[in-house]
Formats: structure tokens, sequence, C-alpha cells
């Protein structure tokens, strides 16, 4: 290419190395030139001080400088560059023409002289408009997509720290219930209350860690996803040429860009690990506590509106929604609840008292049972009720019940409700099981999951 002002081609300004313009060109007693760096690389390279072109070689180790050509090319770049920051981008590198068409095949730009030489061959060529069009529709798409997604991640991050002090006050609240229920006990008991502390502040600053580590990923994952859509809206700003260059690179950047949501699901508090037959256990130790409560209520599957005791053996419904946070785990249109722990074989009992209840559900379900939505009776529900409408699963229960005690087999695939104050069976449902079942409860108004005496347990397991 010939320049303004300048009589001289890009290729006898290039280095025969890198085949780029030189740089701190040096030159051989031979005659050739080359960058001081390329000729320095190849001299390693080959461990002996030739000519990369005449293979002469050459007795001095620091070649002098070509300060004629270095002048040159200093020239050259400058009115190179001012070429192309007056636009001159528009023109062929190699033949000094205004580039006018895309090439399918090399996704370059390219001059109609371009188009009619051998290296385009049988090639494939539209206007700029019309790949600039395809390719600002795509790269909007692109586009649309990051700002999207940076709209979902603020939302994600907002619910990450409102999980974050939900665990908090998780933690501190059933700190105090922990405390309450060890003041019960004698002085002695103070180590394993705070054994028991140790443990929830550990799990506490486990599940806090862990999620502020996830609201650090995605900060930084906001702000990448931030520079990046400004780039791309800065690029499609640029001119067309400027777009289309860049435009690979720009759809890589839309594409590493992605990053999968954080899930939520298992980031609470366990707290029925830490309060759930607390007192049970130390009698373990103790010997002196005699009753213990066999089912424990999920604090993190309870509706908004029902307000679990301390203990986590009963339940009332409120008519306000409790400000609590809405985990994947919780039910959120029926007043439903689920026992704490799963059961995936052997036998089970556990007694419900409903003395102010004029509306319940008890039985069993799986853990995939729908929590969102209105469908948490529909599917792999086996339970006894008592409503003023029909259910589409479970058995309708038409007496007015005190209590009521469910016994599940688990390995014989059976659950049978029986009435304990008058021995009455009610319903048995029988089937396979082939998932994780708990104990499921609903009701508007109150219920109570009643403890066993230690030795009424051990005669019922008989």
């Amino acid at each position: 290419v010939k320049m303004a002002s300048l009589n001289v081609s890009v290729e006898e300004l290039s280095c025969p190395v890198c085949h780029e313009v030189f740089k701190a060109p040096v030159i051989l007693s031979c005659s050739h030139s080359f960058c001081k760096k390329c000729l320095q690389l190849f001299w390693r390279t080959k461990k002996t001080q030739e000519c990369p072109v005449c293979r002469r070689r050459s007795s001095k180790e620091d070649p002098p400088p070509n300060l004629a050509l270095k002048n040159l090319c200093d020239s050259f770049l400058k009115k190179r560059n001012e070429r192309r920051s007056a636009g001159s981008e528009e023109i062929c590198s190699l033949h000094s023409e205004k580039l006018k068409l895309f090439c399918l095949e090399d996704k370059h730009l390219v001059c109609l002289v371009c188009r009619d030489s051998k290296q385009h061959d049988n090639h494939k060529f539209r206007p700029i408009s019309e790949v600039v069009s395809s390719h600002k529709e795509e790269l909007n798409t692109g586009l649309k997509s990051l700002q999207e997604k940076l709209k979902h991640n603020e939302t994600m991050k907002g619910e990450l720290e409102k999980t974050v002090q939900h665990i908090k006050s998780q933690a501190e609240h059933t700190e105090r219930q922990i405390k309450q229920q060890f003041e019960k006990l004698h002085r002695f008991l103070r180590d394993e209350e705070e054994a028991t502390i140790t443990a929830l502040r550990e799990e506490e600053e486990q599940k806090k860690q862990k999620l502020e580590e996830k609201l650090g990923e995605m900060n930084r994952h906001i702000s990448a996803l931030s520079h990046t859509i400004k780039d791309m809206e800065k690029m499609m700003r640029a001119s067309d040429v400027c777009f289309l260059k860049e435009f690979p690179i720009s759809m890589e950047r839309v594409q590493i860009s992605s990053q999968p949501d954080p899930q939520l699901s298992g980031a609470l508090m366990n707290v029925p690990c830490y309060l759930g037959n607390l007192p049970f256990r130390v009698w373990r130790k103790m010997q002196d506590i005699v009753q213990n409560t066999p089912v424990i209520l999920d604090p993190n599957t309870a509706h908004p509106r029902l307000v679990l005791s301390d203990d986590l053996t009963s339940l009332r419904y409120s008519r306000n929604n409790q400000t609590i946070l809405d985990n994947p785990e919780r039910f959120d249109e029926f007043p439903c609840v689920l026992g704490s722990e799963g059961f995936n074989s052997g036998t089970h009992c556990w007694d419900v008292e409903l003395k102010e209840s004029s509306a319940w559900t008890v039985g069993v379900t799986t853990a995939s049972n729908p929590r969102k939505g209105r469908d948490c009776f529909n599917n792999d529900v086996w339970s006894v009720y008592q409503y003023g409408r029909s259910l589409r699963s479970g058995f309708r229960v038409q007496q007015q019940l005190d209590r009521v005690r469910v016994n599940l087999d688990y390995d014989r695939g059976k659950v049978s409700f029986s009435d304990p104050v008058t021995n009455t069976h009610l319903h048995a449902f029988k089937t396979t099981f082939n998932h994780t079942l708990f104990p499921f409860f609903s009701s508007p108004d109150s219920l109570r999951i009643l403890p066993f005496n230690i030795f009424q347990q051990s005669k019922m397991e008989l």
C-alpha cells in the first residue's frame, strides 16, 4: 500500500522475522535489518549469530541501530494512525480502496479488488450494511439477555441479603430457646448447653460464610455484567466497520458473561437439629427425662400464617402473615407444615391433639410434594382430614376428634389412622413407598404433637 506522503510499502517496512513494521530496527553487516528483539530471539533460538535471511555470520553481538529505517517507520506509523483516526479504517490496507463488502468465508471486510483476488476465489460476499444489520440484531439480542440477567441477579442479590439476615435472626432466636431449655436443667448441664450453642454458632457462621461468598460472587458478576453492557452499548454506537471488527470478541464476552443462578434451597439454619427433642437427648445422659415428642415441626416449611411454638411441637394460625423469608421449602398457599425428619424405613407413630381445631389435615407426604401454589393436596399425600369441603386426596373424618394417631409402616407400605381416646380405627392406606416420607400437618386453627411417655413408647414399639 502506498502512503500519501511516503513512497514506500508496508512490506518494505516489515521485519523479515515478525512480518510487522520494524520496532527499534538494527542493521547487520550484510545490510539486512530486523527488529532488535526479533534478532535477539532468533539468535537465542538458533544459538548462532547469523543473519535470518542470508545466513551470513555476524561478528557483532550488539548490531547498531538503523536510524534511517527507524525514522521512516515512525513516519509511516504516524501517517497510518492519522488516517485511521480520520476514518481511514474504511480503506483497504492492501489496495487503498474503500471497504464495501464482507467476506462470509473469512469474516473480513474487503474492497472490490480483494473480491476479485485469488485469495477470495469462490467466496461469498454481502454488502456491509446488510451484514451490520444482521449482526446488530444478533448482538442486540445478546445485550437484552445480559440486561435481563443483570436485573435478575440484582433481585437474587436482594434475596441473598435477606437470607443472611433471616439466618442471623434464626440463630439468635434458636440460641434464646436453647438457653431457656437449658435453664431448666441442673447447673452441671452447662457443659452440654455450651456444646450445643457452639455447634449452632458454627453452623450459623458456615451458612453466613457460604452466602457471603455467593454475595461476593454475585457482586463481581454484576460488576462484570455492568461493564460488559456498557461496552456493548458503546459498540452499538460505533461505526459499522469498528462494530464488525469488534463483533466476534463482543459476542464471546456476552457468552462468557453467562453464569448459573445461585440456588437458595437448603440455605437456612437446621433449627430442629438443636431444638428437636433437646430434653430427650439430654435425658440419655441424665436419665432424668422420661418423655419424647416423636415429631418435630420444621419452621423452614411452615406457611407464613402458622406460628410454631418454641419447642416446635405445636402450631396456631394467625390472621396476619409473619415477616419471614419466602424460601423454596416453605408452603405459600395453604396453612401447612412438615415434620423435620423424613422416614424411608421402619415403623413410626405419633399422636396429634386436635381439641382446639375445627378443620385439620394429618398424614404423611413426600419431599417432592409442591410447596408453592394450590397443588399440595393433589398428589402423594396419605392423610385423614376434617374440613367443610372435600379434598382431592385423603380420607374425610365425619366425627369430632380430640386426637388422631398416625402409624406408619414404611416397609409394608401402610399408613393407618386411629382415635387413641376410643381406640377406634379410622382409615388405612396400602401402597408401595418409593420416596422418603415426612409427617404432614395443616390447620387454620391450632394443633399439637403430643409427647410420648418413654414407657408408653416402648410398649407401643413392642
